[in-house]
């Protein structure tokens, strides 16, 4: 159990479908949360509407936190002194307590039959428009007991106002006339989100509840239904929006129109799993310092609700590429290598053998894993080109002297029992001292010999190694043949 006064945070994801970035935020700040205080924070599958629910999406939210190393201290998988953490796995319980509030007066039996049609969390704007709010109890369970269809919603007094506080945006009052008679538990005996929340929260002793900030408008519902049981109201805490940039500049709410919005999609697309955290933690959050770079447990032992704003975020894919670089540059090779080997495509190439030492050269030069085919694919097959690739303001290199270089340097080579990087390069500095010119221009002749390409990971020396001498010799003789 969890001591005294012990921070308690939900991560409550309905099952359908792939994890958004703004779900994710959520989740990471509630998991901050709870470790940042010595707390515990616990998962919660919400499949209450069942109409909505998708094979594998719960997979999908185990995988995701375990990638993003947010470790849930209950759960359905783990356990948990509070379980079931399934919603479903829990129906029986919610019919008792609306049937409690029922009594309270805090909630009625509908049997209007526009009750079956309406989609979760649905009422009436005017409690004048449901009839059933005017039955007598007595009657009202009389029609129950007798099988007649109904739903049980919840009975908002339209007279006042509801004031609740919100760790980020403060104080907010709401009157209550704007509130409907939301459906708390329907007609299949299933509650619906806004009911099944609030007596999980409470049954599982959650004192801080970390959502998006649409739930704000609802959040007063949430709070009378408190009142009528006569439990303690949560902390809250509703995060600002996720906006992203249009391209004409204006921004409007992350939507797939700007891009990977998902954390599955974004590793797809080559980013690091700890590159989106720490770029996701800094969506609405700041450590009051200039640092931009956090290790999880740097993060866990930051955070702070001082430290959240109201302000919209805008996801800046081009911060998180720079991020996702120098995370990619703080890894070992052997980690780095062990990452990107499936994006490379390599498997059952030449250059699988040599992965370990292309790997080393790449990972300098890499922003993200999904650009490796693009850097390499020269290896595997040499693109066309035309002689003018030759030409090199800077290194002062012409055909003409690619074509002489390229005849005294083959003739070196060629005395060469093996392809060896530092021998090529101690050959082609050689050969720019004999010249009288700076090593740039031997390098690019020889480069562009053998790939056609004028950026590569590595010089001569390392694409030959790569390469091997046979595939090295007959590039060069080609290259002499287009000169």
């Amino acid at each position: 159990m969890c001591k005294e006064n012990c921070v308690r945070t939900r991560f409550a994801p309905s099952p359908t479908g792939f994890m958004h970035v703004g779900n994710l935020r959520t989740a990471l700040y509630a998991c901050l949360l709870a470790h940042s205080s010595k707390g515990k924070f616990v998962l919660r599958i919400e499949d209450t509407d069942q109409a909505r629910y998708v094979d594998g999406a719960v997979d999908v939210i185990y995988a995701t936190l375990k990638a993003a190393n947010l470790i849930h201290d209950e759960g359905p998988d783990v356990g948990g002194d509070y379980g079931p953490y399934i919603q479903s796995e829990r129906k029986a319980l919610y019919k008792e307590y609306a049937l409690e509030l029922v009594k309270k007066g805090g909630a009625y039996y509908c049997f209007c039959e526009k009750s079956e049609e309406e989609t979760e969390g649905a009422g009436n704007a005017d409690p004048a428009d449901d009839p059933c709010r005017a039955i007598a109890p007595e009657e009202a369970e009389k029609l129950a007991a007798s099988g007649k269809s109904y739903v049980i919603r919840q009975k908002i007094d339209r007279t006042g106002v509801t004031t609740f506080s919100d760790s980020v945006f403060g104080d907010i009052t709401i009157e209550n006339k704007v509130l409907d008679d939301q459906i708390l538990l329907k007609s299949d005996g299933m509650p619906t989100y806004n009911f099944a929340n609030v007596i999980d929260d409470h049954l599982m002793a959650i004192t801080h509840v970390v959502r998006g900030s649409e739930y704000l408008s609802s959040t007063p519902k949430y709070n009378l239904l408190y009142q009528a049981f006569g439990w303690d109201i949560p902390t809250y805490v509703h995060l600002p929006l996720i906006m992203g940039r249009n391209a004409d500049g204006e921004v409007a709410k992350l939507s797939k129109r700007h891009g990977s919005v998902s954390f599955e999609n974004l590793i797809a697309d080559g980013y690091l799993a700890e590159a989106i955290v720490n770029y996701i933690a800094l969506l609405g959050w700041s450590s009051k310092s200039d640092r931009e770079i956090f290790s999880f447990s740097e993060l866990e032992e930051l955070f702070s609700l001082s430290g959240l704003n109201k302000s919209p975020a805008v996801f800046d894919y081009d911060k998180l590429k720079w991020m996702n670089a120098e995370y990619i540059r703080q890894l070992s090779v052997e980690d780095f290598a062990s990452r990107a080997k499936s994006y490379a495509k390599i498997e059952g190439t030449p250059l699988e053998e040599n992965w370990l030492k292309l790997a080393s050269l790449l990972q300098q030069r890499t922003e993200l894993l999904t650009e490796i085919p693009e850097k390499i694919a020269f290896l595997l097959e040499q693109p066309e080109y035309t002689i003018d690739m030759f030409n090199n303001k800077k290194s002062k290199c012409t055909p003409e002297t690619a074509k002489d270089i390229l005849l005294e340097m083959r003739e070196k080579f060629a005395a060469m029992e093996s392809a060896d990087a530092e021998k090529i390069t101690a050959l082609l500095t050689a050969c720019a001292e004999a010249r009288g010119v700076k090593l740039g221009q031997p390098m690019w002749a020889v480069r562009i010999a053998l790939s056609g390409t004028p950026v590569t990971p590595g010089g001569p020396g390392e694409i030959m190694e790569l390469l091997g001498m046979p595939e090295s010799m007959r590039r060069i003789d080609n290259a002499l043949a287009k000169l």
